[in-house]
């Protein structure tokens, strides 16, 4: 066995991030190079701009990894990419990259799926958890049920180890529900650009809903009926990866949607006369930015009334609600072991306290990232390749990026698991 070190690239969207890895379980370096400055002004992602953004970052940034780790490129036993889901110019720069070096150092080539390095987020944090406690912590027990959560994924997966042993191999992984159209990220961004707020709006929802009341609006998530959106009609959710990733034998108690919340809280502002104190606050923030100081919460939080701040609160509370509940039935569902929370969304603060609580209340066991390995990064890719690595599971130079790459099979409504209890622990869900 060499180094044990994998060098891993992330450029999947709009942060260019390298990490050096060691064995799976030491992170020795992880630099990300955020692209929030340059999104901002628009308010969401500009792929063109993300795409010249990585060009100009990616070197630079690999470099900082390599030093950081005090590591050369020719110590290194392997070299992992993110092969997708994404957008395809992103992607293309790390891809292009990864198989340069690869080549250049007579290196391995990982490809790894972004969903699966979210989820590795945590089996890292784990371990370097228990690494820290001298090995005297307990290990995560499996199957887990993951949910993971960002701007642009809004997925549930039951993960298993590999039937070698949890380091040899790819994990299995089963699609047990997702999202038929907005992310629940996308639906945070979404309602923060209507309420005037800065880019990306999770952060900023989650700091101002500390201020409002939770239950002054209340908003209902209606339950995903057959018929509409599943019988026969071959629909498929509006999402990345739609095409490949068909509903209609997925449990509807387990699919979301947040597309109705995002044109509730529209219709909201428009019937309360808010429209125009949106329009005011977006112009303040913007004059802020052009005054050259990057606008804060603490700004927008001067900018906002009671009601808006009631407003907030009432749609993040009923957001997580809707994850909390169809999470914890879905793991009870499909007899997972634990549960794992990951992605951008999972930084969110009343996310993690309310899962904390429900998991204790249901006696299982849930684990999250570090708020750094929520967001996209370089080391959660690495330590996705490390199983992969010890089972000579490698790309080839023809390696090409898949902007709707899925992850794992889809479990069915119809497929029974050992124990599975399909109908129990839905009640109110």
């Amino acid at each position: 066995m060499g180094s044990g070190l994998i060098l891993g690239i992330e450029s999947s969207c709009d942060e260019t991030a390298a990490a050096v890895v060691e064995r799976g379980a030491l992170t020795r370096s992880s630099v990300v190079a955020s692209q929030i400055a340059t999104h901002a002004p628009y308010g969401g992602v500009v792929p063109e701009l993300a795409s010249r953004e990585h060009l100009r970052n990616i070197v630079p940034v690999t470099r900082a990894a390599l030093a950081e780790a005090a590591c050369e490129a020719k110590d290194l036993d392997a070299i992992a990419v993110t092969s997708g889901p994404g957008l395809a110019g992103a992607l293309l720069v790390g891809i292009t990259y990864a198989k340069g070096l690869a080549f250049a150092l007579r290196k391995p080539l990982i490809a790894v799926n972004h969903l699966e390095g979210h989820i590795h987020a945590v089996l890292l944090e784990e371990r370097q958890r228990k690494a820290a406690s001298d090995g005297s912590g307990e290990s995560l027990p499996m199957p887990a049920l993951a949910l993971v959560v960002s701007g642009g994924h809004t997925h549930l997966y039951l993960a298993r180890p590999p039937r070698a042993g949890v380091e040899i191999g790819a994990w299995q992984y089963s699609l047990v529900g997702r999202t038929l159209d907005d992310a629940a990220g996308e639906a945070f961004d979404k309602v923060a650009k209507l309420l005037g707020l800065g880019y990306p709006g999770g952060p900023w929802i989650d700091h101002l809903a500390q201020f409002g009341d939770p239950r002054a609006v209340p908003f209902k998530f209606a339950q995903i009926k057959t018929k509409a959106h599943l019988g026969g009609t071959g629909k498929i959710p509006r999402t990345k990866g739609a095409h490949t990733a068909p509903v209609a034998e997925l449990d509807r108690h387990f699919l979301f949607s947040f597309s109705g919340i995002k044109t509730a809280v529209l219709r909201y502002v428009e019937v309360n006369g808010m429209r125009a104190g949106c329009e005011a606050r977006q112009r303040a923030l913007g004059a802020v930015l052009e005054s050259g100081r990057v606008p804060t919460w603490e700004d927008a939080k001067g900018l906002c009334d009671q009601k808006t701040l009631d407003l907030i609160a009432s749609f993040q509370h009923a957001v997580v609600g809707d994850l909390l509940r169809k999470t914890f039935a879905a793991a009870e569902g499909v007899d997972a072991a634990s549960v794992l929370v990951t992605g951008g969304v999972a930084a969110n603060r009343e996310l993690r306290v309310r899962f904390t609580s429900e998991a204790a209340e249901r006696g299982f066991p849930v684990a999250f990232p570090t708020l750094a390995l929520s967001t996209d990064n370089a080391a959660m890719i690495a330590a996705a390749a490390w199983p992969r690595f010890l089972a000579g599971e490698f790309a080839g130079l023809g390696l090409e990026a898949d902007p709707r790459l899925t992850l794992g099979v889809t479990l069915g409504a119809a497929v029974e698991l050992p124990g599975r209890r399909s109908d129990q622990g839905l009640a109110g869900v």
